[in-house]
């Protein structure tokens, strides 16, 4: 039997390039928030093509009582995991290995920009002043990777390829961890933050790890710190973090995601010297929504190929709904 297959989308966004495919395999409904009522009544399938959308929860009921799989077309699933939809038999996926890569290659990007004050030098040039200053070798330096997931892993495997030491933080410690050698329990971080002169947060968002950053882990960094933060905005306390940039507390930040997006243009952020903001950008690397359309096709056949009573058992990046990301490497 052909599985009913939802894409959720938004307003102004490309539908999924392989639509015609897609529907070679199921039936295919397109809506918006605004439209999805109406179209989950009898759907096997909601693809969360509009990966910030909380509007599933709001028609979660009798609408749904057929759903078997809910794939969000992201690597963060913050924006569905509702009680109800966790609570619920109904898998959930999302798009691991889609950013890895290019995200790393935004913190090693960000980590150079700093060292090499590529930043300063753009505004010397605006302003036509020839400003000559030393920089700061890379390599020999530390990095504290906060988030020991796929993306993690490969922000540590290319900052390790420049010299830079790293080290994880984790839901678990261990010291025998294959990329990061070290791991450390990231509810303790006050107690080693401040070993480290950047430090990544690429976290999932999760209620245990909400505001992980606070003003006492500020606190602890090293005066000179880079931060970086490329998971998601409320992992970190933004206006602590606002009171540690200002008062000179901590070096600098480099900030692609905010507790509300887009961020405020009152926002102070935006006037610091020693922030670098980037509007949510640093895996959206050119061709990202059709490789993140292919993932889910690659997905879907492998649902209609092998059966669906047990879902969990042939899907490739089911995530751990109790712990809010994939608990375990993909099969």
């Amino acid at each position: 039997m052909r599985p009913t297959v939802v894409i959720l989308g938004a307003p102004g966004v490309p539908a999924p390039h392989n639509l015609d495919t897609v529907a070679t395999l199921a039936d295919v409904r397109e809506c918006t928030a605004d439209t999805l009522g109406e179209a989950l009544p009898g759907a096997d399938v909601v693809v969360v093509w509009d990966f910030f959308s909380g509007a599933l929860a709001h028609h979660w009921g009798p609408a749904t009582r057929e759903l078997r799989w809910v794939h969000v077309c992201a690597a963060g699933v913050d924006s569905v995991l509702f009680d109800e939809l966790r609570t619920s038999p109904v898998v959930v996926t999302n798009a691991s290995g889609v950013f890895d890569g290019p995200i790393a290659e935004f913190v090693l990007a960000s980590i150079l920009a700093r060292d090499k004050q590529l930043h300063e030098s753009k505004s010397f040039q605006r302003q036509a002043q020839w400003r000559h200053r030393e920089t700061r070798r890379t390599a020999g330096t530390s990095a504290l990777v906060i988030g020991t997931g796929g993306i993690g892993r490969s922000i540590a495997a290319l900052l390790r390829a420049v010299g830079i030491q790293v080290t994880g933080a984790g839901r678990t410690a261990r010291t025998d961890d294959p990329d990061f050698g070290i791991v450390h329990d990231s509810a303790r971080l006050r107690e080693y933050v401040g070993d480290f002169d950047n430090v990544i947060v690429v976290a999932p968002l999760t209620p245990a790890t909400r505001h992980l950053i606070d003003a006492r882990v500020l606190a602890a960094m090293r005066p000179d710190v880079h931060l970086i933060n490329v998971g998601r905005g409320p992992l970190i306390d933004e206006s602590a973090l606002i009171a540690a940039l200002r008062d000179g507390r901590i070096g600098a930040a480099s900030l692609d995601v905010f507790t509300d997006e887009p961020l405020d243009p009152a926002n102070p952020l935006w006037t610091m010297d020693n922030v670098a903001i980037s509007p949510h950008m640093s895996g959206d690397v050119t061709g990202w929504r059709d490789t993140l359309a292919d993932a889910f096709l690659t997905n879907l056949r492998r649902y209609v190929a092998r059966g669906t009573d047990e879902p969990a058992d042939v899907l490739h990046h089911v995530v751990d709904k109790e712990r809010g990301y994939i608990s375990h490497r993909p099969r």
